[in-house]
């Protein structure tokens, strides 16, 4: 597809909306032009048929398809002749009225229609079937879309667009205009799309400039918004906050001391000691964290019924699964069936889901109804497979649905629990603040809770330190599995695991074993020597697909050995352009039919098919096939691991990424046949033990790294991870149970 540069302008009638974006305002549109229908896409605000549109932009050509319009500015008007006033009110543009609906109206009031709903709705209630209420309701709409119109053309005016417009009207109503020209900053809230970086540029545009304060106020929050959900810490110190602010924004330190306090005041952040040191956190983050303290508290003030399991009982079970427990292992057990909370923690090739199944065994013998969850699909899958019982990510245990901003919430809550007798959550090293929170809440009262993870792994991609924290509180039970079973010490990936955690030194030279390596003393040549293995030695040898059996992990994106480079090569020799594969351009990136994606973000409003069953929702770490693309709809479908299948439009492939290489903090709580890591030349700020160990215990049959032996060496060494600053562990120890 090539694309013209001349702009150039149309003018036509809406005849069809044929697709709309509600978040962003991208809509694909019909409109007839000289007697042509013509296809245009853009941002449109509420755009609606039988309008007259007047569009400015360029020609797209397609080989098979034909042409498309991009629109870059557009001009309407609206309809004016009764056969548009019908097109405009028939196609649901008003809500309240429908063809019927509309018949009458324009029956009745004809080319005055628009002025009697803007005007005299009480009118409308002479025909039948529309009531007083009925009628006001739909003037309320029909003007809230003059408000969207005089908005765009306001704000436009100041370089903003259409989409940014829309953002803005979402937030402050009616308001729009007024509040951007008084303080642009107010639009960088969380999750708006509008970041402090745009509010700033948008600023220089109007007429004239915000108060300092405000933009000194932004900044302050975007740092701490920034530091929460990209570095995961859930609050700063504030002498840190002020320094970074000063930096950052270019002013002085009682300036930042004094609007931190002011903030405070206001309530947009929290100020709380630990350790004697004051630290500042967003309301969102030290209210997830207290909901969490708060919630565990009260569960342990009012546990399940007590009860006393006997060791012929774990005997019998023993029997019934043809397993022979450990001391710690029945330990675990006892402790879940007993006390209804424990936190299971071990590494690999510890027993950790033999003793699952114990739990869950005594669980069933007991009659209780039990929920197994995990925090992604491919983790979810991992345990169903394991335990032979239904596994559900928590969003889809919790029933994740929209509230009234759009935004994503649980029908399963405080008010609304689950209705569970035992919860058993794997992988919570995943699990960030805001979904244990939300989990907590969703707890019914006598509730057991067996949480298990790996203490030694990297913490959660979103904020916060749960599985540590609560480990390192001392309030709740803690069983730590550490005898490696005999069948999993003929696995050196298992033995090195393990030797990476005591800080030893790992065997890396027994040709005769499931962990390889490969010298190679450049990126280049090692990220030549990875896509060899992935696309041809490791199939040829062993039968393994690259799509579902092999994972390259990186440490980092950058770099000739990082995923967005090796995605490219691995790319073009495991699903080359052939045999007329068709293909989506993003931004700089290509993805075509057949392409190995992930999904980098959590996104509650995609709707995905599996057989009979839908819903909604896929998340950060899900990894699938893109079966279709449809070049003229700019559309793809991707059909992930679980058997999910969900169509993406072209704006949603920013969420998705090639998925043939992928960082080690994407590939948590996933599992792989082979995993092939390339170890050289990593930055100083990636060379750290948990990071190395992650990776390690991803592979279940082969690991192979490629690289420097010395760097290998020095990861396994250093025992100092990247700081993650929370409160939960201070919290918890606090205050009374």
């Amino acid at each position: 597809m090539t694309e013209g540069f001349e702009n150039e302008i149309i003018e036509g009638t809406v005849e069809e909306i044929r697709f709309r974006n509600e978040q962003n305002g991208y809509t694909v549109i019909e409109i007839s032009c000289d007697d042509e229908l013509v296809t245009a896409v853009g941002v449109f605000a509420d755009i609606s048929v039988g309008e007259s549109v007047k569009l400015s932009g360029a020609w797209s050509y397609h080989a098979t398809f034909g042409r498309q319009f991009k629109v870059n500015e557009y001009e309407r008007s609206m309809p004016h002749t009764t056969q548009q006033l019908y097109n405009y009110l028939a196609s649901g543009a008003v809500k309240g009225i429908g063809p019927s609906t509309a018949e009458k109206i324009i029956a009745k009031f004809g080319e005055k229609s628009f002025d009697i709903l803007e005007n005299e709705p009480e009118r409308l209630a002479s025909i039948k079937g529309i009531s007083v209420k009925k009628a006001n309701d739909m003037s309320l709409d029909f003007k809230r879309q003059f408000a969207v119109r005089n908005i765009m053309i306001g704000l436009e005016t100041y370089g903003m667009t259409p989409g940014e417009c829309i953002k803005a009207y979402k937030l402050f109503g009616s308001n729009a205009v007024e509040r951007v020209l008084e303080n642009p900053y107010d639009m960088c809230v969380s999750g708006s799309g509008i970041s402090f970086e745009r509010a700033d540029a948008i600023s220089e545009n109007l007429p004239s400039p915000p108060r300092d304060s405000y933009r000194l106020k932004a900044g302050i929050l975007h740092i701490v918004t920034y530091n929460l959900y990209s570095d995961g810490h859930t609050c700063l110190p504030r002498h840190k906050l002020i320094k970074t602010a000063c930096d950052y924004l270019c002013t002085d330190a009682d300036s930042i001391d004094i609007l931190i306090d002011e903030l405070c005041g206001e309530k947009r952040l929290v100020s709380m000691e630990i350790g004697k040191k004051e630290f500042i956190f967003s309301p969102e983050a030290y209210h997830d964290e207290k909901s969490i303290s708060d919630r565990i508290k009260v569960f342990l003030k009012f546990p399940p019924p007590e009860r006393k399991t006997l060791y012929k009982e774990i005997e019998t079970v023993e029997a019934q699964l043809k397993i022979k427990y450990a001391e710690n292992q029945k330990e675990a057990i006892q402790t879940a069936v007993n006390k209804g909370m424990l936190i299971l923690t071990g590494g690999p090739g510890t027993g950790k889901t033999t003793t699952l199944k114990g739990i869950i065994k005594l669980f069933e013998n007991e009659g209780l109804e039990i929920a197994l969850a995990a925090p992604t699909g491919r983790a979810a899958k991992r345990m169903s497979e394991l335990t032979g019982k239904q596994a559900k990510t928590i969003h889809r245990l919790l029933e994740v649905e929209w509230d009234e901003q759009d935004k994503p919430a649980f029908k399963r809550n405080l008010r609304n629990p689950l209705e569970c007798e035992a919860l058993i959550v794997d992988e919570l090293s995943m699990v960030d603040i805001n979904l244990f929170a939300c989990l907590l809440a969703a707890l019914p009262f006598g509730c057991r809770l067996i949480m298990v993870g790996d203490s030694d792994q990297l913490p959660a991609v979103g904020a916060g330190n749960v599985l540590s924290d609560l480990i390192a509180s001392g309030l709740l039970p803690v069983v730590r599995l550490n005898e490696v079973f005999r069948q999993a010490l003929d696995s050196l990936i298992v033995t090195n695991a393990h030797r990476i955690v005591r800080g030893e030194e790992i065997i890396i030279d027994n040709k005769d074993s499931d962990f390889f390596f490969m010298e190679r003393r450049s990126a280049y040549d090692a990220a030549q020597t990875v896509a060899a293995l992935y696309s041809k030695r490791l199939p040829d040898a062993y039968g393994y697909s690259p799509f579902s059996d092999i994972q390259v992990i990186c440490p980092s994106r950058k770099g000739e050995a990082g995923t967005v480079r090796l995605n490219s090569v691995l790319q073009e020799l495991i699903n080359p352009q052939t045999g007329g594969k068709n293909e989506l351009t993003v931004g700089f990136r290509l993805f075509r039919e057949g392409d190995k994606v992930m999904q980098i973000k959590n996104n509650y409003n995609i709707v995905w098919e599996k057989g009979k069953e839908t819903g909604e929702g896929i998340f950060n770490g899900d990894i699938g096939i893109i079966t279709q693309i449809d070049k003229k709809g700019e559309f793809a479908v991707i059909k992930f691991d679980d058997d999910r299948c969900a169509t993406y439009m072209r704006d949603q492939f920013e969420e998705i990424e090639l998925a043939y290489a992928v960082t080690v903090h994407k590939s948590q709580g996933s599992e792989f046949k082979a995993v092939v890591m390339p170890v050289v030349s990593v930055i100083p700020q990636l060379k750290y033990r948990n990071l190395l160990y992650t990776a390690v215990t991803r592979a279940r049959e082969r690991l192979i790294l490629v690289g420097s032996r010395q760097e290998i060496f020095e990861m396994a060494k250093n025992d100092k991870n990247m700081r993650r600053y929370s409160a939960l562990r201070t919290m918890l120890m606090e205050g009374e149970i």
